[in-house]
Parts: structure tokens; sequence; C-alpha cells
């Protein structure tokens, strides 16, 4: 709490006067992260409706972005998302997964002899690799970073 009110500019106790407590502030940070995830990866798809490769590159550098800009996000995802009550887990999951079929449906096009369930597989995979910032150190600089993230991932997508 006192990391989170610091970055607010706040005491973190100060925080409980504009939210119920610890789960709702996380409500509060999770939902907007996973609605503009699906927002942004449909948007990106939307761009590229004839030209899959084109559409998986932009998905790409749009998740490595938001990995890279984001890495607290990440780790308090990691962390904390099964803590949540039911009801707002149930909801960023589902967003989560309207999230993966953006991709699973570009992979399809891309890739037409893996079935859904294998395009699933190699999208989480791809997630992995992209939201591995938190853990990542500052040994090598962002845009170096960036692109390293984003050619591992094409190759883990592709094999190419």
């Amino acid at each position: 709490m006192d990391d989170i009110g610091s970055a607010a500019g706040v005491t973190g106790p100060a925080l409980y006067h504009h939210f119920a407590g610890k789960e709702a502030m996380l409500v509060a940070a999770l939902i907007p992260v996973s609605e503009g995830l699906l927002h942004g990866g449909k948007a990106r798809v939307s761009q590229h409706v004839d030209d899959a490769s084109a559409a998986l590159g932009d998905l790409i550098d749009f998740h490595v972005e938001f990995a890279l800009a984001n890495p607290a996000v990440i780790a308090l995802h990691l962390h904390e998302l099964d803590r949540l009550p039911d009801e707002p887990r149930r909801q960023i999951r589902r967003l989560q997964r309207l999230y993966v079929e953006e991709w699973v449906g570009v992979l399809a096009t891309l890739r037409p002899e893996l079935e859904a369930a294998e395009a699933r597989v190699l999208a989480h995979a791809a997630f992995g690799l992209m939201n591995s910032t938190p853990f990542l150190g500052g040994e090598v600089d962002r845009r170096r970073r960036a692109a390293l993230l984003r050619e591992a991932t094409i190759h883990a997508l592709t094999g190419k």
C-alpha cells in the first residue's frame, strides 16, 4: 500500500479515503488495464483485416510497449489477481480471454495448420515472454529490450 500511495503522491493509508480497501484498489487498477488491452488489440487487428502478418506485428508492438511501460501492473496482476473476489476476477479473466482470442484469430489466419487450441497455447506463451518485463534488469536499454522482446515473440509465434 505504501508503494502504491507513494506512486500516487500520498501515503499508503491515505488511499483508503478513496477506496473501500485493497481489493477495490486492485479492481480499479486491473479492470481498466484489461479493457485497454482488449480495445487496443481489437483496434490493431481491425487496421489489418487483409494482412494477418501486419496484424500480428502490430499486436506484438502494442503488447511489448504495454509491457515495457507497465511492469509494475504486470507484477501486480501476477501476484494479486487470484486474491480478488470472484466477480471482478471473473470480469478480468473474461476480458483477458477476449484479448487472447484476438491473437488466436490472427494466428489462425497466419498459420492455418494450427488448431485454435494450439494457437491459444502459442498466444499464452508469447504473453509469458512479453510480460517478463518485471523480471528484466536495466542492463539493456529500453529500445534494445523492446527489439529483443519483439524478435523473440515473433519467432515463438511463427517459428521464423
